[in-house]
C-alpha cells in the first residue's frame, strides 16, 4: 500500500480503465530511470503527462512522491470527461456504476449482449451533440457508459472507427468488476493535485519548466501494418506525428526539464529498421521487455521490446 502524503493515510490508486498500451507492467522500470534530481526525497516540483492515457505511471508516481503539482493532457474527449467526472463527483459516479453492474450481472449471454449494444448505441448517439463543460449529471452519466463499456467490451478496447463511433464487440466476462468504488475515490483524491485538460500535447510546452519532471507515452507506431487496430481517437498518430513530437522532445529539452519517452520497438520486426534510433539519436536510449496482448494474430502476442528514451 500507498501513502496519502495529504493526510498520512495508507491508499493505492491504480488506472480505472483498462488501456491499450498501458503502462502497468512498466511501472517499475519507468521509476528506475527517473532523474534524482528531481526525486530527491520523494518530491517531484510538477509532473507533466501529455498523453495520459490510462494514467498507471501518473497513479504510481502520485502515491509513491510528494508531486506538487500535476499536468494532464489527453485529445480524447471521452478520457478526459472521465478523468474529471472522478475527480468532481465520485460518489454519483460509483451510484451510476454500481446500477448499471446490477443490471448487468444477474442476465443471462444473450441478454447480456443486448444490454451492451443498447448502452454502446446510447454512448454513440450522444457523440456529435454531447457539450463539454462543468461535470454535471449528464457527464456523470457519460462517463459511467465509458467505464461500464471499458469493462464489458472485447479486451477492454477504447477504439473509434473513422465516424467516430464506439464499435468495439461485447467481451467474454463472467463475472467483470463494473464498479471498483475504493479505486474510484482513491483516483479522486489523487486528481486533486492535477489540472486535466482536454488538449493535444502541444499545449503543454508553454507551462513546461526547467523543473519539470514529462512522461511522454504516444500512440505506438505500428511494428506492421496488421497491428495497428485504430485509432482511440478520430485521428491517427503517424510518422509525421511521431518526428513533431521528437522535434517537442527536443525543445523541452532545451528549456531544461527532464524527460522520458516510450515508444514500440521496430527492431521487433525488422533487425534494421532504425526508425527510433535515428530520430532520438542525441538522446539515452534502452530497450525493456513487455508483455502485449492486442493483435489480430494470437501467436503473435507476448513479450516483446518496447524502447524508453530519456534526455538526461
Amino acid at each position: 500500500m500507498q501513502i496519502d502524503l495529504f493526510n498520512n493515510q495508507k491508499f493505492e490508486a491504480k488506472p480505472f480503465l483498462k488501456w491499450a498500451g498501458g503502462k502497468t507492467q512498466l511501472v517499475n522500470e519507468i521509476e528506475s530511470i527517473l532523474p534524482n534530481v528531481l526525486t530527491n526525497n520523494k518530491k517531484i516540483k510538477s509532473y507533466f503527462e501529455p498523453f495520459i492515457g490510462g494514467g498507471a505511471v501518473f497513479f504510481h508516481l502520485a502515491t509513491n512522491y510528494n508531486i506538487k503539482k500535476a499536468f494532464l493532457y489527453d485529445i480524447n474527449k471521452e478520457l478526459i470527461l472521465t478523468y474529471n467526472a472522478i475527480k468532481n463527483d465520485p460518489d454519483e459516479l460509483i451510484n451510476r456504476l454500481y446500477a448499471l453492474q446490477d443490471r448487468f450481472l444477474p442476465k443471462d449471454d444473450h441478454k447480456r449482449k443486448e444490454y451492451y449494444l443498447t448502452i454502446r448505441k446510447k454512448f454513440n448517439n450522444d457523440l456529435g451533440t454531447f457539450k463539454f463543460g462543468d461535470v454535471d449529471e449528464k457527464h456523470i452519466i457519460r462517463a459511467s457508459y465509458t467505464i461500464f463499456l471499458n469493462k464489458t467490451c472485447f479486451n477492454g478496447l477504447f477504439r473509434l472507427n473513422k465516424k467516430g463511433e464506439f464499435n468495439v464487440p461485447m467481451g467474454k466476462y463472467k463475472n467483470p468488476t463494473i464498479c471498483d468504488a475504493e479505486n474510484i475515490k482513491n483516483v479522486s483524491k489523487v486528481l486533486k493535485i492535477a489540472e486535466i485538460f482536454n488538449k493535444s500535447y502541444l499545449y503543454s510546452e508553454e507551462l513546461i519548466n526547467k523543473e519539470s519532471l514529462v512522461y511522454l507515452d504516444p500512440p505506438y507506431r505500428p511494428l506492421n501494418k496488421t497491428s495497428n487496430f485504430t485509432s482511440y481517437s478520430e485521428d491517427e498518430f503517424n510518422d509525421n506525428d511521431q518526428i513533431e513530437l521528437a522535434n517537442y522532445f527536443s525543445r523541452i529539452s532545451k528549456i531544461g526539464a527532464k524527460a522520458i519517452l516510450s515508444n514500440s520497438d521496430p527492431k521487433n520486426e525488422n533487425e534494421n529498421e532504425n526508425f527510433f534510433d535515428d530520430l532520438y539519436a542525441n538522446y539515452d536510449i534502452s530497450r525493456v521487455r513487455a508483455k502485449r496482448f492486442i493483435n489480430r494474430d494470437g501467436k503473435k502476442r507476448g513479450a516483446i521490446n518496447e524502447i524508453l528514451i530519456k534526455n538526461y
